[in-house]
């Protein structure tokens, strides 16, 4: 072999570190490079994770043709789920946010366990998913993704796919799964953007009490009000603000003539200081239907309606859920 080629192997194969110390030269490591050596780095810092079930399809696959095309679904492809942090700035709506990263509202509502948007903070970070759909949590026991994906109309084998399980496999109470192209229920979806009950007043009034604490006109002492009180002339109509059953109707010191009516999903209204009642208990209403007229009846210092909102007994402020 001739001293060029022999040099030139030399040059392919090795390298020779070099290193200056203060006191000379010192001769570091000889190390062997193949013409094929990749590239790697630390955005990979781990094995990939797998599961021993899949290793008889990777046998199989290692004894197939390596040339042959492996069948895949086309919901599957382009279907890794990943995610984005994203910091809520002046301005941003749930509806903007959700169009720039090409998802929809439900999938920002879910992922990031939103109860009222009409809450969303400035500053406050949310975790965006690549893909439309919600975050689903396992009732109970037992439940599979082939079920769940059936219960929201979406492709099983795209489910299985996106949260890496197998379809019929059971699933734990409290685990969580992505469900690609599935969406919340209108009603629930209503109830987290506060659209969910339709004012009782269909005439302007005037909001002389709010939600919360306050000095009571009776007594002076710091008080908790349950409800909204609005102002207007006596005799107007009232409406109920959502479908529902009339469970109760009354006369009592503090709200005068009443009514309380039960809605779906533990909610429940009551409209008190009434001068007349329309409807009796046991009737099914809408937000056509006319229960009642604006009164001065029980503790009341003048004509308005109070509205009281409850969700599983306990009140929530009416003005977050109203239209």
């Amino acid at each position: 072999m001739d001293i060029k080629k022999r040099t030139s192997m030399l040059r392919a194969c090795l390298i020779l570190a070099i290193g200056i110390t203060g006191t000379g030269v010192t001769v570091a490591v000889l190390k062997y490079l193949s013409p094929e050596t990749g590239k790697g780095g630390l955005e990979t810092p781990g094995l990939p994770q797998f599961s021993d079930d899949k290793l008889d399809d990777l046998n199989a696959l290692e004894n197939s043709d390596a040339d042959a095309e492996i069948p895949q679904d086309e919901n599957t492809v382009d279907s890794i789920l990943s995610y984005h942090s994203y910091r809520v700035q002046p301005g941003d709506m749930i509806g903007a946010i959700a169009d720039k990263f090409g998802v929809t509202q439900d999938t920002i509502i879910s992922m990031n366990d939103i109860r009222q948007s009409r809450l969303l903070q400035v500053g406050q970070y949310l975790k965006i998913p690549n893909m439309p759909g919600v975050l689903y949590t396992v009732q109970k026991n037992g439940e599979t993704l082939a079920a769940i994906a059936k219960k929201y109309d979406v492709n099983v084998v795209k489910c299985a796919h996106v949260n890496n399980i197998v379809a019929g496999k059971t699933l734990d109470a409290g685990a969580t799964v992505f469900i690609p192209d599935a969406a919340l229920d209108p009603l629930t979806r209503q109830e987290i953007n506060g659209d969910l009950f339709s004012c009782p007043l269909h005439y302007r009034y005037y909001l002389s009490s709010y939600y919360g604490w306050r000095a009571s006109p009776f007594t002076g002492k710091r008080s908790f009000h349950n409800g909204i009180d609005m102002a207007i002339s006596s005799g107007t109509p009232i409406f109920a603000a959502l479908a529902g059953k009339v469970a109760a109707v009354g006369y009592n010191e503090t709200y005068g003539n009443y009514i309380i009516v039960s809605h779906y999903s533990g909610y429940k209204t009551l409209y008190g200081h009434l001068s007349a009642v329309l409807i009796v208990r046991g009737q099914s209403v809408s937000p056509a239907t006319c229960i009642g007229r604006v009164g001065n009846t029980g503790m009341s210092t003048g004509p308005h309606l109070h509205f009281t909102v409850f969700k599983n007994g306990r009140t929530v402020n009416p003005l977050n859920l109203l239209r």
